[in-house]
């Protein structure tokens, strides 16, 4: 009933805006170099990290086994990632005018948030995995085939796309009648709401916006947390320290990568719209789409051998 409501006024306020103005980093033309300097590196440096894994996992073929499939799905999701946001900050700290038209901005809202969706499905995928591999590992092999692995990659791109389909179609109905400045270096569901509402009441789509995000968010997380606490107990009871030690390894790297990725995105999106501090969730927000996928391919093969071996093959190392 509130949303149809939201509807009606909607109806009755045209889109006056054409396009949106990113703030971005405010600061003096210098500072804005150096730091499209250090971001376009960091960049380079995570797209480089991220397809060294995609390519060793290809050409190495010890590592054709479901963890290393998923990782290089996972890697491969990090440059989309990226790239759905990054090139468009980059491409903003050397304009003037800063500005972004409207149906870019959702489009770029969409892939964002879908390709966050994915990784939220692929950290809990991934979870499962070791779940299977270390609590029931006589059952693995014949749970976890290749075939079904692969079902599961398909399943985390698909729902991805398809989840934050509503709020994004809500979105694109919410009237925005004249402020068109966003304080943030991309289209976020936050900054969105808080304009639209400034036109008018959208109690609703926040509401429902707000729901989805927290729903998936703690989902995913509870299940995975919840998968690694069995793994680790899992693994207090392996008799052989070496192997106590490589499944500890692997579990470790999983989870700092969890605690990255959940910790920023819990502070910005279980609540859209909420008036979180302002010039905060701009840096939540970097530090999980563009920090995160940067320390990813250096958490998942500094601790892990045969990913170390195969990355040194690709890299051209001895």
């Amino acid at each position: 009933m509130r949303i149809s409501e939201e509807n009606n006024i909607s109806g009755n306020i045209s889109h006056t805006v054409s396009d949106f103005i990113l703030l971005g980093f405010p600061c003096r033309r210098e500072i804005q170099i150096l730091l499209f300097s250090v971001f376009f590196v960091t960049y380079l440096l995570t797209l480089l990290g991220n397809t060294a894994i995609v390519c060793a996992v290809r050409w190495d073929h010890r590592l054709h086994t479901p963890m290393y499939i998923l990782l290089a799905n996972f890697s491969f999701l990090e440059i989309c990632y990226v790239n759905s946001d990054v090139p468009n900050m980059l491409a903003n700290f050397l304009s003037k005018t800063k500005t972004i038209p409207f149906a870019r901005c959702l489009l770029q809202l969409y892939f964002f948030f879908s390709l966050g969706t994915t990784e939220c499905l692929f950290l809990s995928i991934m979870a499962y995995d070791r779940f299977l591999a270390i609590c029931h590992p006589l059952h693995y092999p014949t749970i976890m085939t290749t075939k079904f692995c692969s079902s599961l990659v398909i399943f985390c791109w698909v729902y991805g796309f398809l989840w934050f389909l509503i709020p994004v179609i809500l979105v694109t109905q919410l009237p925005f009648c004249g402020p068109n400045v966003i304080d943030d270096f991309l289209c976020d569901l936050g900054p969105l709401l808080a304009l639209a509402s400034a036109c008018v009441p959208i109690p609703g789509t926040v509401l429902i916006c707000g729901t989805m995000s927290s729903l998936l968010i703690f989902a995913t997380f509870f299940y995975i947390i919840g998968s690694y606490t069995l793994v680790l107990r899992a693994v207090r009871q392996v008799p052989s320290t070496a192997g106590r030690k490589k499944a500890f390894s692997t579990c470790s790297s999983h989870l700092a990568v969890v605690f990255l990725f959940y910790g920023s995105v819990m502070m910005t999106y279980v609540s859209p719209g909420s008036g979180q501090a302002e010039g905060m969730q701009k840096f939540t927000t970097l530090f999980y789409s563009v920090l995160t996928p940067f320390f990813n391919p250096m958490i998942y093969s500094l601790r892990n051998k045969e990913m170390k071996d195969a990355l040194k093959k690709v890299l051209g190392g001895s």
